[in-house]
C-alpha cells in the first residue's frame, strides 16, 4: 500500500487549531447552515477573499452550494492548490490579489501555518501566545487591489453577493475598498475579534456596527474561532451578517389565480 505524505501532512496540518481569519474549516453541518442561508438570500455569487488554498470553496461545493465563486489568494504557494481545486469548475475562478482599501504593493505578513494566518498587520501578544504556530516567519510583497476597481470584472449584473473575509484584522479596509459598491454586498462572513489580536484591527462590536449601519445588515449566525489554551476564554469568532430583503417563504403570500364568472 502506498502512503501520500502530502495527504498526511495536509490532514495533520487541518487538525491544528486556527486563529482569527483562518479557523478550521466547518465541519459539513455548520457548511450546510450556511448553504442554507445562502439559499434563503439568494446569493448566487460568493467572493472569497483570503482563500488560501481553497477549502472554503470546496466546502461550499460539498454543501450544495450552486453559485459562482470567485476567490482572491495573493500568495503563490497555496494558491497553485487552489487553482486545482477550481480547476474542474466551470464557475469558480481564482484572481491572484489581496485586496484593500488602496491598491498596489501590500506587505503581507506570513505565519507559521502554511501561511493560513497571514496578515498585513502586526500579529499582537496576546495572539501569539494563544497562536503560537501561526507567529510571523517573515514578509512578502503582494499585489492588492480595490474592490470597487474590479467589480465590474467580477461580477454580473443583478447578481447578489456575499463577502468572505479571511483576512485577519483587515476587514475593514477591505470592505472600505468596496466604495460605490459596498450598497450591493448583500451578505458577509468574517473572523471577528472579541480582544485586540492584530494591531490596528478591528474588532467584534466595530465590525457589527460597521454591517449593521454602514451596509444595512443583520447578524445570523457567530461561530467560535480562536480560544485561550490557558484559560478557554473565547478571542474570536465568525459571524455571518446579510441583508434581510427576502421575503420570508413561509410568509409568501400565493398568488391569486383569477377565475371565471
Amino acid at each position: 500500500m502506498s502512503i501520500d505524505f502530502k495527504d498526511l501532512a495536509r490532514t495533520a496540518l487541518r487538525r491544528l487549531p486556527r486563529p482569527l481569519g483562518a479557523p478550521r474549516p466547518p465541519a459539513m453541518d455548520d457548511g450546510s447552515r450556511l448553504v442554507r442561508l445562502l439559499r434563503r438570500y439568494e446569493i448566487d455569487l460568493v467572493l472569497d477573499v483570503g482563500a488560501h488554498s481553497g477549502a472554503y470553496g470546496t466546502m461550499l461545493r460539498r454543501c450544495g452550494y450552486e453559485g459562482r465563486i470567485v476567490s482572491f489568494e495573493p500568495l503563490r504557494e497555496p494558491r497553485a492548490e487552489l487553482r486545482l481545486r477550481a480547476a474542474e469548475d466551470p464557475y469558480w475562478s481564482v484572481l491572484p490579489y489581496a485586496l484593500a482599501d488602496r491598491a498596489g504593493p501590500l506587505t503581507l505578513n506570513i505565519a507559521g501555518d502554511a501561511g493560513l494566518s497571514s496578515s498585513a498587520l502586526p500579529m499582537l501578544p496576546r495572539h501569539r501566545a494563544a497562536a503560537p504556530y501561526a507567529e510571523y516567519t517573515g514578509t512578502r510583497s503582494v499585489e492588492a487591489h480595490r474592490l470597487d476597481g474590479l467589480w465590474e470584472g467580477v461580477t454580473a449584473p443583478g447578481e447578489r453577493v456575499f463577502v468572505r473575509l479571511a483576512v485577519q484584522g483587515y476587514e475593514h479596509r477591505v470592505l472600505r475598498g468596496a466604495g460605490a459598491y459596498a450598497d450591493e454586498i448583500v451578505g458577509i462572513q468574517a473572523g471577528a475579534a472579541l480582544v485586540p489580536l492584530y494591531e490596528g484591527g478591528a474588532g467584534f462590536d466595530d465590525l457589527l456596527a460597521h454591517a449593521r449601519e454602514g451596509l444595512g445588515l443583520s447578524l445570523m449566525s457567530v461561530r467560535p474561532a480562536l480560544a485561550d489554551p490557558a484559560d478557554g476564554r473565547l478571542l474570536s469568532c465568525e459571524v455571518v451578517l446579510l441583508r434581510d430583503d427576502t421575503p420570508d417563504p413561509a410568509e409568501q403570500v400565493p398568488a391569486q389565480v383569477a377565475h371565471g364568472d
